[in-house]
């Protein structure tokens, strides 16, 4: 596999505040990634970095929803692909979706259980349903590469394995912040840890089990 992005002793952080220190780390295309650690780790953090380096070949899923609440969940959908079109044609859009458009957008969130909310306002919908319009949303985007920090919190194990197998399926690499070491472990096919801005452990996920990992969510 081809190297997608390599990190070498890179340090990043907030405020002139250091989050990541030292972080050597290769992401070859077609792996499927897992960052794990408790809260505060830096897993945003290195997400983030990764996804100022691959940008224009990233779909996101964002923490939290990142919904415009006051628009409907067709219009957030949309959002995906929203750089591909000139403005007047996302104005039009707006007010006056094209068939094949609300098409497109009714597939894809038949995949995340939503297709019945197309048209309700995204504000009305429940956090675990917003969360699926969220990763609907980067389904819809189709870029190679998925980010997603912490695409699946809102939802219980049985959902979150079906959202994950979704992403997982429809993006060529993903890199996904989880805190459900199962989900990791069963959907992943490897996983970085993260304790106080460093890399504690990289390994590809058929060799670890959840004893190995839960000691890095103790203390």
């Amino acid at each position: 596999m081809s190297v997608l992005i390599e990190l070498a002793k890179e340090t990043a952080g907030y405020g002139g505040r250091p989050v990541l220190h030292g972080i050597d780390l290769t992401i070859r295309t077609g792996e499927r990634v897992a960052v794990l650690g408790r809260s505060g780790a830096g897993k945003t953090t290195l997400l983030n970095l990764l996804y100022g380096r691959l940008a224009e070949r990233v779909a996101l899923v964002p923490q939290g929803s990142a919904l415009v609440k006051t628009l409907s969940v067709f219009h957030n959908v949309y959002m995906g692909r929203l750089d591909r079109h000139p403005t007047w044609y996302n104005l039009r859009t707006l007010v006056w979706p094209a068939r094949r458009v609300v098409g497109e957008v009714a597939a894809v969130l038949d995949l995340v259980g939503l297709r019945d909310a197309l048209f309700a306002r995204a504000g009305e919908l429940s956090g675990g349903q917003q969360q699926r319009a969220s990763v609907a949303r980067a389904l819809y985007n189709g870029r190679p590469v998925l980010i997603g920090d912490e695409p699946v919190s809102a939802l219980d194990r049985v959902q979150g394995a079906e959202i994950l197998s979704r992403l997982t399926s429809r993006h060529e690499t993903t890199i996904v912040a989880l805190h459900d070491i199962f989900l990791a472990l069963g959907h992943t096919d490897r996983i970085v840890v993260l304790d106080s801005g460093r890399i504690v452990l990289d390994a590809p996920s058929r060799t670890l089990t959840a004893a190995d990992l839960i000691p890095y969510y103790g203390g």
